[in-house]
């Protein structure tokens, strides 16, 4: 401990572990351990907020027990500056005291008013949340504060518990300057401490006060008799917090319960975490008022002995209690009128075990109570479960399935539970009643003769179930043979039910936000007990939380639904007719949600078709809409013939748009948008190139003709939406009739398995050339796709095609004006060759505009070009960068309306970019004349 200028404590150690070292060995280990909590949890040790509440009651039972004592605190520090706090179980302070009155002004809010909340999960480390987390007395000095409001303080802090089941009611606190600090400080804490916990057990039951006196009577006549032997009598809450950890604690508690509510002598060794062990023995005693009841004490071994594990059980089981030796792992009881005072069983186990056991109360209590503990205990228990257990996924019929799973068979032997139509779609139904299907048949065996799962009811109004339809609350049929209204619906159906012992119904409609979902039906047989109200509750909360399951799982799925829908819409619904790739595809949405995934084929001009298969980053409607969004921008880019590296720069530029108008660059309005991959490609059949970029998407694979498959070198590019950063294109010549795999990343990518074993298993399943692309699609999704798949997976096979050179007439011709009559003629020439004699004068005529354009204002070298493909396309080169824009001529010019003319001939035309210049292209229909 060290002081570094107002703050005592360890100041440097605290300052090297905010910035990450290690300070192992320089830090008491509680607050060590309460740092690396605190760390977990998030928090900053300049926080200067606490929650606040007002639920909480200022005159309850820990605040009526304290008081007093409180009072003669603040009298015994009057003067000073001590802040004397009182907290509940969970941290919230109940009510300050001051030594000095004074010191209400000049503190903040937090120190001085009562409902802030000092739980270590909120505030750190700290004196009431410290205690809270280690359950025993704790001190806090100067720099162990994990805030840096409390560094100039110091804290003294002890849990306060209920003497009957050693529960902790909550924590007194005394807060003193560090300078302040003095070891008197903490009998007197312990003293207070006691006190408060002798006027909570006076709040007590004169039946409980009178057990436990009972049993501290016979206590104290043995202690002189167990210190000579060398074991010592611990309080029960000396002895539950000295040596047990937390869990250890609950399980001692739970099975003194049960061996309570067995109302006789007994005793059992509990085994504990790290391998050690605890005997429990129980006893009767009486108190002086004549209530009799049951007390639990456990035995524990001393010091050398405490971490030994139990040995294996040898020899025959003990006798009577008093010759039970605690290392023997078994449960002996004695028979009613075993004789023996209160106090023999602890004396004659210090006996036994002379100087390896101490004692101490774990419990005491009537028989009865215990028994109703443990029923309470294992509903408690049954809740719990549930809610590990029911909600697990998204799916309304498996979410019901869990609800009857879990409640057979610790509350019903049979479960059934129906279900609109409308719900199992994620929809709200209109008429429940006249709609109900029977959704789940659940039981300890499958021969019951229930109504099949699938099978359409109609409720008569005077069942049970239609009851809780109409109210909205369960209903509960102690004794089906006299329920009517139950009988009523099918009697053949009834007495069925009736041979096979059915004899108890509970009914609990399934609502959650105003809506109903559907009935659980719980029916007991094996328990010849009909159920009961506790029963009731039980099922009701169960019903309770698994309706919330199931409203969230039908959102979900009316969610997914429209999400789905929305993404097929905006995925193309057929392709394009083109010749230059026979295409295949396929889309299949993630089990958990629907994604961004797309692809698409856009053909260009000069017979060229664009690839392109992109991924938006998330799931749901909003990934599906800015998916349908991006789609059609880079069907509008594609339409401008721009290269597939500058494609992407623009795509990117649009993505970081997009993510400013969603709040990305503002917290306060959500997330924006994230990014997007995505993969471009444009093949030309005449010349076989294929020209692809790529922005942070996996490759594409190219299956040669041979069968050879491999992954194409493409470079990576960052993901759509970064911004700023360059992207660059590759080109290659594929073979004809090779296949072109562009996929998305919920192909391959896959939690349970690596990347690279998943892109193996494509490239196997692609080495087959004598697949057709709608062959190699459904072969790659049997052989790569997931089984359950956690993203979209969009792919996309083409098999390129090429065009024949006979097809393609080409013309190079110098900037002369007199070379397009011969042009003209040569391509006249040329359509007659192809069989195209209608077409020629409309093809003359638009050639003859294009050419002369090209000589009078473009440059050279200018080349012609003729493709006979699904139409005639005509094509200009020139190495002029300026394209020429259609005008309306006025009634005096001499020019101007060649484009026009072109554009009345020509089906489609345009002009794209090369490096070298320009192209002015049109396409004519076969069929002109």
């Amino acid at each position: 401990m060290g002081v570094v200028e107002d703050r005592i404590g360890p100041a440097r150690p605290r300052d090297r572990f905010l910035h990450g070292e290690s300070v192992e060995g320089s830090v008491r280990g509680p607050i060590l351990h309460s740092w690396l909590r605190s760390r977990l949890l998030g928090l900053s040790p300049d926080q200067s907020e606490l929650p606040f509440t007002q639920d909480f009651d200022p005159e309850g039972r820990l605040v009526r027990a304290a008081r007093p004592v409180l009072d003669r605190l603040e009298s015994v520090f009057a003067g000073s500056r001590m802040n004397i706090s009182l907290a509940d179980g969970y941290g919230t302070v109940l009510e300050r005291r001051f030594g000095e009155k004074s010191m209400v002004k000049h503190l903040s809010p937090i120190q001085t008013v009562p409902g802030f909340v000092f739980a270590e999960q909120f505030a750190g480390t700290n004196g009431i949340g410290l205690t809270l987390a280690e359950r025993r007395l704790c001190q806090v000095f100067g720099a162990e504060h994990f805030a840096e409001r409390s560094q100039s303080s110091a804290c003294t802090a002890i849990p306060l518990r209920d003497q009957l089941s050693g529960h902790i009611e909550g924590v007194l606190c005394l807060g003193y300057p560090y300078t302040d600090a003095d070891p008197a400080l903490v009998p007197v804490v312990r003293k207070a401490a006691d006190a408060i916990e002798r006027r909570l057990m006076e709040q007590s039951s004169a039946r409980e006060r009178g057990l436990l006196h009972a049993y501290l009577e016979a206590a104290s006549r043995t202690g002189a008799e167990d210190h000579d032997g060398g074991g010592s009598a611990l309080s029960m809450s000396e002895l539950l917090q000295s040596e047990l950890e937390q869990s250890d604690q609950m399980t001692l508690k739970e099975k003194a319960t049960e061996l309570m509510s067995s109302a006789q002598w007994g005793a059992a060794e509990v085994p504990l975490s790290r391998d050690r062990w605890v005997t429990l023995v129980s006893r009767p005693v009486t108190s002086p008022s004549g209530v009799e009841g049951i007390v639990i004490e456990a035995l524990l071994p001393d010091e050398d002995e405490r971490h030994a594990p139990a040995p294996a059980p040898t020899g025959p089981p003990p006798g009577p209690l008093s010759r039970a030796t605690p290392r023997t792992p078994s449960t002996t009881a004695r028979t009613p009128g075993t004789s023996g005072a209160p106090g023999t069983a602890a004396a004659a186990g210090s006996e036994d075990a002379a100087g390896v056991m101490v004692r101490g109360l774990v419990l005491v209590g009537e028989p009865e109570v215990g028994k109703y503990a443990v029923a309470a205990r294992r509903r408690l228990e049954l809740l719990a479960e549930a809610g590990n257990r029911i909600g697990t996924t998204l799916d309304v019929d498996r979410t019901a399935w869990e609800l009857a799973e879990t409640a057979v068979p610790r509350l019903a032997d049979f479960v059934t539970i129906d279900m609109p139509e409308g719900v199992l779609r994620g929809e709200e139904s209109a008429r429940p009643t006249t709609e109900m299907r029977r959704t789940v048949v659940h039981g300890i065996r499958e021969d019951c003769p229930f109504y099949p799962v699938g099978e359409q009811l109609t409720l008569r109004p005077t069942t049970p179930h239609v009851r809780s339809l109409t109210t909205g609350q369960p209903v509960l049929e102690p004794d089906l043979k006299a329920a009517f209204g139950w009988i009523a619906q099918d009697p053949e159906h009834a007495e069925l039910l009736l041979a096979h012992n059915i004899h108890s119904l509970i009914t609990v409609p399934l609502f959650a936000r105003g809506v109903l979902l559907g009935i659980a039906s719980f029916y007991r047989s094996q328990d010849p007990a009909p159920y009961g109200d506790d029963d009731l509750s039980l099922a009701k909360e169960l019903g309770a939380r698994a309706a919330l399951c199931i409203d969230n799982a039908r959102r979900y799925t009316r969610e997914h639904t429209l999400a789905l829908a929305l993404q097929r819409s905006l995925l193309p619904r057929g392709l394009p007719d083109q010749d230059a790739v026979e295409v295949a595809h396929r889309y299949l949405p993630a089990e958990s949600g629907v994604g961004g995934d797309w692809f698409d084929v856009i053909p260009l001009s000069g017979a060229r078709v664009a690839l392109l298969v992109g991924d938006v980053v998330g799931h749901g409607l909003h990934a599906a809409a800015t998916m349908g969004r991006l789609r059609t921008a880079a069907r509008n880019f594609a339409e401008l013939e721009l290269a597939p590296d500058e494609l992407l720069t623009h795509l990117d530029n649009l993505m970081v748009r997009l993510d400013r108008e969603e709040g990305g660059d503002n917290p306060a309005l959500g997330s924006g948008i994230v990014g997007a991959t995505f993969l471009y490609a444009v093949y030309d059949p005449t010349s076989r190139r294929c020209t692809m970029a790529r922005a942070g998407h996996p490759p594409p694979a190219l299956v040669h003709p041979d069968g050879t498959a491999t992954l194409l070198e493409l470079p990576a590019g960052p993901p759509l939406g970064l911004g700023g950063l360059p992207f660059e294109s590759a080109e290659m010549r594929l073979p004809e009739h090779s296949r072109l795999v562009l996929y998305t990343d919920g192909l391959v990518g896959d939690r349970h398995r690596d990347l690279d074993v998943a892109l193996d298993e494509l490239l196997g399943a692609l080495a087959h050339p004598d697949r057709t692309p709608e062959e190699t699609c459904q072969a790659v999704l049997d052989a790569v796709a997931p089984e359950h798949p956690g993203d979209d997976i969009a792919l996309l096979v083409a098999r390129t095609n090429a065009v024949s050179p006979d097809r393609i007439a080409s013309w190079d011709l110098a900037a002369d004006p007199a070379l397009v009559g011969e042009v003209r003629a040569a391509a006249v020439g040329q359509l007659d060759r192809w069989g195209l004699q209608e077409s020629a004068f409309a093809t003359e005529l638009l050639l003859s505009e294009l050419v002369t354009n090209a000589v009078r204002y473009g440059t050279a070298p200018i080349r012609v070009r003729l493709i006979l493909d699904r139409t005639l396309i005509c094509e200009v080169y020139d190495a002029s960068s300026t394209a020429p824009r259609m005008r309306r001529a006025a009634g005096t010019d001499e020019g101007g309306r060649g484009l026009f003319l072109v554009a009345q001939l020509s089906q489609a035309r345009g002009t794209r970019y090369t490096t070298e210049g320009k192209v002015i292209w049109a396409e004519c229909a076969l069929t002109a004349a």
